[in-house]
Formats: C-alpha cells, sequence, structure tokens
C-alpha cells in the first residue's frame, strides 16, 4: 500500500438532532443540528455515534443525545470520547467502525453498532438505503452529495488536501472493509522476542536497529494471519454444518479427534499469511517435527540457530520479528529452554532506481539482475518492462521512460560486476539509489583485474620463478606492496566483522588496482626488463607478482567469485600451489610483521615525486612522448640516495629522460616547477613549450590571481567589515592576500624569464 497526497473535497454535513429532546439545561434540541465534516460521506450511512472530546465544554450540554444520520432512518448517539481533538474543525467526529480503522477502536470502547456497507468488489450493499445499493462506492459518492444537497443536510464542500491509500499493485483506492479473519494472539509470543534481544541473543547489525525492533515489538497489535488468495498454506480448519469449528494437521485428524464420523466437512477457504509461512523458515526446512526426534535430528542440530540472517530494514516486523516469535516459541533445547532463530540480523538499505524510486513493475523501472548479467536490447526491454502491467494504460509512459534511459539497450556487464556493484552500495543507509555507471565502473575493474593477470603471466611463465620469499633481495617496490597488502587484509577483516561490505569492495578495489595494478606493476617492469638486474633477484620479483596476486583474488573471490575463480586455477601453478577451487583455499589473513611502514612511507614520497612530475607535464600540456628532463633541488642526503636506488623505475613511470640533483640557492633555467615536501621538482622550459602559448597562460593565471587580490584588498579596506567580523577571519583574509600576492610575483618572474628567451 502506498498513500498518495491528492487534492480531494471536505464535505460539511448536517446531523439533525431527533425531536423532543430537550439539551442538559432544559433547553430544546427541536431544528438544532450537530456539524460534522468528511471525506467519504459515503460511510455516513453506516455512522454508529458522534463523538466529541470529554473535556470539550462545548458539547457537555448534549452528550447522550440522538441525532439523526441524513438520508437514513437511524438515529446514533453524540458520545464523548477521547479520539476527538477539540482543536480540529468543530471538534465533533462522525464514528464509522466498519469503514475506519480509528473508528472501529472508538467503535470497540463505546460498544456502538458496526454496519458494513460495502461488498468486496466495492459496491453498496444491502445495508444501504435502496437508492444506493449496488452502486460502486464512487458513484454512490456523488448520488449523495446530491441528495444530501437536495435535502438540505450539506453545509458547504471545500477544497482539501488530503492522503489516499492505494494498493500498490492495482492501483486502486483501498477502503478498510469489516470481514471474518484469523488472528494469533501475540502478546505472549512478544515478550521473549522483546528480551532475547535485550539479553543479547540476538544483535542488529547496524545497532540503530535495534530501537526500530524495539519499538514495533512494544506497540504490536494481534496478527491477522488469514488471506484471500488463490496461493498459500490453506488454513488447517474445518467447519460443519452447524457452524462449528474444527482445527487439525489434516482432515483425517480432525475426525478421530473430534470423533466426527462421516459428519460432512467444509475446509476453510483461506489460506495463511506469506509471512505466518515464512516465519517457520529457519527450522521447518530442516526437518523440525516438534517432538523429541528433533534431537537426533543432525541438520537441525548442527544448523540452527543460524548464524547470520540478512534481510532488508522493511521486514524487520514482518518477518524478522516473526521468526524470532515462532522460532522461540516452538523450537527448544534438551533442556527446554527457548531456541533463537539466528544470532545477527544484518540490514541493508533497499535497492532503488537511480532517482530513489522504489522499483516496482507498475512504475516499470524495475531491472531483472539477469539483463544486467547478460545484456538485453531494447526493444526487449521495453517488452518486458510493458508486459502484465496491472494498469495498462500506464503501457506509453513506461515505454517512454525506457527508451529515453536505455536508447541503446543494457550491456552485459557479468555477474562479478554486478556483485561487486552491489556490495559497494552496501553502506549504512536505508537507500542504495542503483547507479548502472558503478555496474559498469566495476565490469571495468574486472578486466583490469584479467589484463593484470596476462601481464602477470607473459612474465612469468616460462620463466624462473623464486620457490621461497626472498626478502633480502626486495627492493622498495617489493617491500610495499607485501606491507600494502597486509594492510588491505586488515582492513578487509575489520570490514567484514563490522558488515561493511562497502569497505570491502572499497578496500579490494583501491589495492588492486590503484596499488597493484597502477604502481607495482609498472615499477617492475623497467626491473624485469633491465639486463643488468640479476636472475636472481628477477626470479624473486617474479614470486612477489605472483603470491601478491594470488593472495588477492583469495581476498575478492567471495564479492567476485567467477573471474577469481577462472585467474587463481591459472596462476596457482606457477607457484607451485592449486587446488580443487578456490573456494578450498584458506582465506588470507594479515601478517604484521610484514608491515614496513618504512617503505610505505618511502613509496609515498615517491608517488609523490612522480605526481609532481605528471603535474607539470599537463601544466605544460606536454604528451608522454615528450620524455622530460627533471631537476631536483633542496633533496637531503637520504631522498638523493633514495633516487639513486629507484632512479630506473622514476624514469620509466615519469617518462623521464635526465635527472639532475642541483643545490639549494644554485640558478636554474626557467623552469615549471612543484613541491614535494622541502624539495622543489624542475622542468626546464626550453624547447619544450612555445614562448608565446606559456605568456598567454601566464596572463590569464595572473589576472584571475589579481582579481582575487583586488576582491581581498576590497573586503579589508572596508572599515565595516574588520571592525564587525571575527578576528580570525579577517586574519585568514590577510593571509590569503599574502599568498596571492606571492604567487603573483612568481608568475611575474616567470613571465619575465619568458620574455627574454
Amino acid at each position: 500500500m502506498e498513500n498518495r497526497d491528492e487534492k480531494g473535497f471536505m464535505y460539511h454535513v448536517r446531523y439533525p438532532f431527533a425531536a423532543g429532546q430537550t439539551d442538559a439545561n432544559g433547553a430544546s434540541l427541536d431544528g438544532k443540528y450537530m456539524h460534522i465534516a468528511t471525506t467519504r460521506p459515503e460511510t455516513m450511512l453506516a455512522d454508529g455515534c458522534l463523538a466529541v472530546h470529554p473535556d470539550d465544554s462545548r458539547y457537555t450540554h448534549i452528550l447522550g443525545k440522538m441525532v439523526h444520520v441524513p438520508l437514513t432512518d437511524r438515529v446514533i448517539p453524540v458520545l464523548a470520547d477521547p479520539y476527538p481533538d477539540p482543536e480540529f474543525g468543530t471538534g465533533c467526529v462522525k464514528i464509522t467502525p466498519a469503514h475506519d480503522f480509528n473508528d472501529y477502536e472508538v467503535g470497540e470502547r463505546q460498544n456502538i453498532e458496526i454496519i458494513n456497507l460495502m461488498n468486496l468488489d466495492g459496491t453498496m450493499n444491502e445495508n444501504c438505503p435502496p437508492a444506493y445499493q449496488g452502486l460502486d462506492r464512487f458513484d454512490a459518492r456523488k448520488n449523495i452529495i446530491a441528495d444530501l444537497e437536495t435535502h438540505g443536510f450539506l453545509e458547504k464542500v471545500e477544497p482539501h488536501e488530503l492522503k489516499r491509500p492505494y494498493g500498490d499493485r492495482s492501483g486502486t483506492v483501498i477502503e478498510p472493509l469489516l470481514t471474518d479473519q484469523w488472528y494469533v494472539a501475540i502478546e505472549t509470543l512478544a515478550k521473549p522476542a522483546i528480551e532475547a534481544v535485550q539479553n543479547g541473543d540476538i544483535k542488529f547489525v547496524p545497532e540503530q536497529y535495534t530501537n526500530m525492533y524495539m519499538a514495533w515489538m512494544r506497540d504490536i497489535q494481534d496478527w491477522c494471519i488469514s488471506r484471500q488468495l488463490w496461493w498459500g498454506h490453506r488454513i488447517p480448519a474445518w467447519y460443519d454444518n452447524n457452524g462449528n469449528v474444527y482445527v487439525g494437521r489434516d482432515e483425517a485428524e480432525v475426525r478421530a479427534k473430534y470423533s466426527l464420523g462421516d459428519t460432512p466437512l467444509r475446509q476453510d477457504d483461506d489460506v495463511l499469511d506469506t509471512w505466518f509461512s515464512s516465519a517457520l523458515w529457519t527450522f521447518s526446512t530442516l526437518g523440525w517435527t516438534g517432538t523429541d526426534k528433533d534431537f537426533d535430528n543432525e541438520i537441525l542440530q548442527k544448523f540452527h540457530p543460524t548464524s547470520v540472517l540478512v534481510t532488508g530494514f522493511d521486514i524487520i516486523f514482518f518477518w524478522v520479528a516473526r521468526m524470532i516469535m515462532m522460532t522461540l516459541h516452538f523450537v527448544k533445547d534438551k533442556d527446554g529452554k527457548p531456541q533463537v532463530p539466528f544470532k545477527t540480523v544484518y540490514v541493508h538499505g533497499l535497492v532503488r532506481d537511480g532517482e530513489g524510486q522504489k522499483m516496482s513493475k507498475s512504475k516499470g523501472n524495475v531491472l531483472d539482475p539477469l539483463d544486467l548479467i547478460d545484456g538485453i536490447d531494447l526493444e526487449s526491454l521495453v517488452a518486458k518492462r510493458t508486459t502484465g502491467l496491472m494498469n495498462p494504460k500506464d503501457t506509453p509512459k513506461i515505454e517512454k521512460a525506457t527508451r529515453k534511459e536505455f536508447a541503446d539497450g543494457i550491456a552485459a556487464f557479468g555477474t562479478d560486476a554486478l556483485r561487486f556493484a552491489f556490495a559497494s552500495l552496501a553502506s549504512t543507509g536505508r537507500d542504495i539509489n542503483f547507479d548502472l555507471k558503478r555496474v559498469e565502473g566495476y565490469r571495468n575493474f574486472c578486466n583490469k583485474i584479467y589484463n593484470a593477470t596476462r601481464f602477470v603471466l607473459m612474465n612469468c611463465q616460462e620463466q624462473a620463478i623464486g620457490t621461497e620469499p626472498r626478502p633480502d633481495l626486495w627492493g622498495l617496490p617489493e617491500q610495499w606492496i607485501v606491507s600494502r597488502l597486509q594492510k588491505c587484509e586488515k582492513a578487509v577483516a575489520l570490514a567484514f566483522e563490522t558488515y561493511r561490505l562497502d569497505l570491502v569492495a572499497q578496500a579490494i578495489y583501491d589495492f588492486i588496482w590503484n596499488e597493484y595494478c597502477d604502481w607495482y606493476l609498472e615499477l617492475t617492469k623497467p626491473v624485469l626488463n633491465d639486463p643488468t638486474v640479476s636472475g636472481e633477484q628477477k626470479s624473486e620479483i617474479r614470486r612477489v607478482l605472483l603470491s601478491v596476486l594470488e593472495v588477492a583474488l583469495r581476498l575478492a573471490h567471495p564479492i567476485m567469485p567467477f573471474i577469481t575463480e577462472e585467474l587463481w586455477q591459472t596462476i596457482t601453478p606457477l607457484l607451485g600451489k592449486g587446488g580443487e577451487s578456490i573456494m578450498l583455499s584458506s582465506y588470507p589473513e594479515c601478517d604484521d610483521s610484514k608491515i614496513n611502514e618504512q617503505a610505505e612511507s618511502d613509496m609515498a614520497w615517491l608517488q609523490s615525486l612522480i605526481g609532481a612530475v605528471r603535474n607539470i607535464r599537463g601544466e605544460m600540456k606536454l604528451g608522454n612522448a615528450v620524455r622530460l628532463p627533471v631537476l631536483i633541488q633542496g633533496a637531503s642526503d637520504e631522498q638523493k640516495a633514495s633516487l639513486a636506488r629507484i632512479d630506473n623505475q622514476f624514469k620509466t613511470l615519469a617518462k623521464v629522460d635526465s635527472l639532475t640533483i642541483v643545490k639549494t640557492g644554485e640558478e636554474v633555467p626557467l623552469s615549471s616547477s612543484g613541491m614535494v615536501g622541502q624539495m622543489k621538482v624542475l622542468v626546464p622550459m626550453k624547447g619544450l613549450i612555445d614562448p608565446t602559448a606559456e605568456l598567454n597562460r601566464l596572463n590569464k593565471v595572473r589576472e584571475k590571481l589579481q582579481t582575487q587580490a583586488d576582491a581581498i584588498n576590497k573586503k579589508l579596506s572596508n572599515e565595516s567589515f574588520v571592525a564587525k567580523a571575527p578576528a580570525q577571519v579577517v586574519q585568514a583574509e590577510k593571509a590569503k592576500l599574502v599568498e596571492l600576492n606571492g604567487q603573483l610575483a612568481e608568475v611575474e618572474k616567470q613571465v619575465g624569464a619568458l620574455n627574454s628567451l
């Protein structure tokens, strides 16, 4: 069901007092009336009373008096009840117990007559005046409004904003309707279910959902378990011709238990609520019998209770709470202690479309996972979304939206990419706005893993590979990647423990793509191709390449089972490992002894150095084909030594032709520069750039900086600003101006140098 905000009408109706009455003060009520307002005037035909608040002094003198129900020959009382709000409208409300949930509760308290006006198809039944019998409820409304006006009962009609309930599948306005149903008395079941969470036997992740569960359970009502559907477990109740009800496992048990012999019996036509059947899931699927035989049932004893239930927050009450109640009631251990169905409830958000709308067939925004995995052309997608709609009139709208959003259909992304996308989206929020671009991005991630494995195989197959780790042969890249792998393993373990699958996915993605592929693979290329590097060291680098990749595949396997299985089977023989399946291998665990903070610090410095050169290249608009001369100014002795050790890798990754160390203060040619800590990275401009184009660029930079400086000068010249603004704000503006002036001076210096080229 969904409540829609709509424009409707409020109908103000007069209820005349029955003749011959006087109020509490002895005044005659003849010719007087009560005034109520309703949005559903057709239901007034089933009113049981008018209600006013007991503290509302406007009505104390007419409590218990009778009024006529317009258009009928019935009279009903004016009663005091806490339900009406004295501050809303007239403070007097009509009470229709058969057609409003709140009114039903009032009717129960006041013991008033309950009259059902409608048939199951929404037409008016025989309890209405003859003029309205058989009419559709909305047609009856029109006629009733006209008749109220004709007979002088309709005082006025006003536009009114209201919430109207609709069936989310049928699109039909829902009417509360009084029917006979089967219920479960829930209070005694709810108490142990609350205690199981309070004492920690069951915990919710995230913790916030504990409060939601408790709020529902403490305000729980008896559970209606009968449904008028064609499918489901049929209600195990039988009736004889006298209306007596017999309950049992089957008809044979009923006849034997109640000695019914050949008495004609009819089974109830209703079926059990789906959530009632589902509530039995954790034990009924494991062969539970409710007898001592259960203690010899190895499957039941092994798998019950289960460890984790994964579910959406929207069915915590419908499914989770009811599983807890049912299991605690039916399943006991050998000592008679009630069993919980699971120990942890992991609650995830709901997958919605890209605009945050709930996915539903009626909206035409459902995405079939198989279509994301295998792909689907546009025409097939349109046909799929518009076939079997509850409201065929929505077909053009859904088709138009589908053609606009998926003009080329949906490409095949594969199972692993889809699984990884969902894992990455599994944050602690209530909603997951599905983004096809994320799936596309993770398909690219799958391709990245595949291509990285191809590179490793190309460099390792039919080559010497170390059999045992040789850390003594590791350079900075090996020390760094092994250390980063340990950090990744630790992050993944923590994320799994805390049910943060999004952080699991992020840690794996960052390590494989940003560290292993983008940096470590690139750093190994010049070493493996360097004829001066010993065969022994190359063998160890190949072993590290393979072993780190093998561990990374095991890390990713729970989320990406197919590509990791395939690639793992390919690379493990090169390491002298292997097995029937990656699933049977152990999951990686962090080895703190392999964490090397110094190597990580050194590598971060190298990455910053390479990043500085790449930034300069971008500023100078030079392609990667141009190999740059680089000057390093202000390097410490330790940094100089590091540069010497990674000279080859640095030149390869940064596309550098030459690397020269210059002293601090030494005159250098006009250069584009960047800072790495206290060290200056310079690329001489001569011969690399067009002086005219660079002057134009610098002039634009100067103009932008000058505009910013002028704006701050203007602000600081404003006495009102300086006097009223917080001191720290004024100081920040002054500091910003000093910085801008320094940048302007540097630009002026570069302009002057360019003019001298």
